[in-house]
């Protein structure tokens, strides 16, 4: 018989476009992978909206429904090289740009009196080392920005607040190849690569002991 662990889907997310792109690199990964079998888990996608008042509405009906076995957020950074496994979420919504409904909240909380900021459960180094293992370009990072993203991923731990077992964080992907067209200089990554890097996060995240042993975890500022 099958554990009842494995009868229960691993939620993936990516956002639609935003800021005049055509395309999120975010949604094309995630969607490549729904229906696909991970650790013996369904993996199920689910697309965000680039809106503070409705992304987190979307992503607590998917937890509430699905009840899965762990999630990855994903969400795309334009200007980072590589995969970016975020350290932390902090409780600020401050916006650079406008989202697509129009807002730009300045200085305001996700939570309003919620903690000041949610670490990530997913075993970052064991992730990194499996992806660069696997000759994926990687890195730990301690900021996901201010904006949407970093709402997403602390209103994702806050809803899992009390259920302290289920894996979960936030990952930031570069470009596309054909979104890097148009931003001269701009780094970016081919799908393919993208998608081997999720598969291999996932897997770690739901089966950490596969992992290779962990390296001295590196991070960035920006």
């Amino acid at each position: 018989m099958t554990p009842i662990r494995h009868r229960l889907p691993v939620l993936i997310t990516g956002f639609d476009p935003f800021a005049g792109e055509a395309v999120n690199p975010s949604w094309e990964a995630v969607r490549s992978l729904d229906g696909s079998r991970i650790e013996g888990h369904r993996v199920v996608a689910c697309q965000l909206p680039t809106s503070f008042s409705r992304a987190p509405r979307t992503l607590r009906n998917a937890l509430r429904e699905l009840q899965p076995a762990g999630v990855v957020c994903v969400g795309q950074a334009g200007g980072r090289p590589q995969i970016s496994l975020e350290r932390v979420a902090i409780n600020v919504c401050d916006a650079r740009i406008a989202d697509n409904d129009g807002s730009r909240p300045c200085n305001e909380p996700v939570v309003s009196g919620g903690p000041d900021a949610y670490f990530t459960r997913l075993p970052l180094p064991a992730c990194l080392a499996s992806l660069h293992l696997a000759g994926i370009p990687a890195e730990i990072s301690n900021t996901a920005g201010t904006y949407v993203c970093n709402q997403v991923m602390y209103a994702l731990l806050h809803a899992l607040r009390a259920r302290r077992r289920v894996p979960a964080g936030f990952v930031h992907i570069p470009y596309l190849p054909s979104q890097a067209l148009a931003h001269r200089g701009a780094p970016s990554m081919p799908p393919d690569l993208v998608r081997s890097a999720l598969r291999v996060i996932i897997s770690v995240m739901l089966n950490p002991s596969k992992s290779p042993p962990a390296a001295p975890p590196s991070g960035r500022e920006d």
